[in-house]
């Protein structure tokens, strides 16, 4: 499975102590690095509950790869970490066909990971992943969203559904409504209800790259735990502001369905979920055009969900207009 994920750079044998990567190979000249880690959180108990694994690997290369595209970074290579109270060899095979199949999908060589049994610490069935990429871009091609300016439009890309975060809230509306993960699920009752919540993390790197390398892109945020709120902010140069309106794109079922079940406002629903929005670009408005195209041409469904206004200090970084009339619960 590792194997079939070699690319340009990453040619060496697998079973070494380390994993070797030639920059040159690949068709650098003077490159900056950008590595990033991360887990899939408590999806892991979903996927324990519900006996699906085989897209919790895809989960994991996708929140690292896309916080690499984010700077304009290509993934060129990832590792993994599995570790459980004792190897099944069928679940190990699922999780890691996941990860080849992501790592695939984005490009980049699985070269290696670390496969741990610790008996006492996880219980029968319980396991944990983690995922560590590393990507590469030209010198002074790093995207930072420095150039961010008032009058940007902003474009949101479409999610897949809950991708990894937010799962703690998912569940305890799971165990309070009583329901189990192989029944069919109350906002799409051609699924079970682990299938759907299980839906693997979209991988952005193909669109947002192809994007990046035309130069139509001034800034890229994941959207992840902390929501369009919180992560949007994060590439925001001072004194700027984002303005959304939540009747630019469709916010998917099981949003809806977590909003009412779990009572919350849609502020708050917005802090804690991507609500349809995976990745968001800010291009300038003479780029719109464009860039829509070149995303939509690599398969994303992209939306034009706002735009960048001045912001006074202290002024919230993030504002979305019509959710009450767009999201009702």
């Amino acid at each position: 499975m590792a194997r079939s994920t070699r690319r340009r750079g990453a040619d060496a044998a697998l079973g070494g102590f380390g994993a070797l990567f030639d920059l040159k190979a690949a068709g650098y000249s003077d490159p900056i690095l950008v590595a990033t880690t991360d887990g899939v959180g408590t999806k892991l108990k979903v996927a324990v509950a519900a006996g699906r694994h085989d897209g919790i690997g895809i989960d994991l290369v996708a929140m690292c790869v896309n916080d690499l595209i984010v700077q304009g970074a290509e993934p060129l290579f990832m590792l993994d970490y599995f570790a459980t109270g004792r190897l099944e060899v069928a679940l190990g095979r699922a999780i890691v066909d996941g990860i080849a199949r992501g790592c695939r999908e984005a490009g980049c060589a699985l070269i290696g990971g670390e496969t741990a049994e610790m008996p006492g610490m996880y219980a029968d069935g319980d396991y944990d992943i983690a995922g560590f990429a590393v990507g590469a871009a030209e010198r002074g091609k790093v995207l930072t969203g420095d150039g961010v300016r008032a009058g940007d439009l902003v474009l949101g890309l479409a999610s897949s559904g809950v991708h990894s975060n937010g799962f703690s809230l998912v569940r305890r509306v799971v165990d309070d409504l009583a329901l189990d993960y192989r029944s069919p699920t109350p906002f799409d009752t051609a699924r079970s209800l682990g299938d759907a919540l299980l839906t693997p993390t979209r991988i952005y790197v193909r669109s947002c790259l192809a994007a990046v390398r035309a130069g139509k892109i001034q800034a890229l945020a994941h959207i992840t735990g902390g929501g369009l709120i919180e992560n949007i902010p994060r590439v925001l140069p001072r004194g700027t502001a984002v303005e959304l309106d939540a009747a630019q794109w469709p916010l998917p079922p099981v949003f809806s369905w977590l909003k009412r079940s779990a009572r919350i406002s849609s502020y708050e629903l917005a802090r804690t979920f991507n609500c349809g929005i995976g990745m968001v670009a800010i291009v300038r408005a003479d780029d719109v055009e464009a860039a829509t195209s070149l995303l939509a041409e690599a398969g994303e469904k992209v939306y034009r969900i706002g735009r960048v206004a001045s912001a006074p200090t202290g002024e919230a970084r993030v504002t979305i207009a019509g959710m009450e009339t767009a999201w009702p619960a």
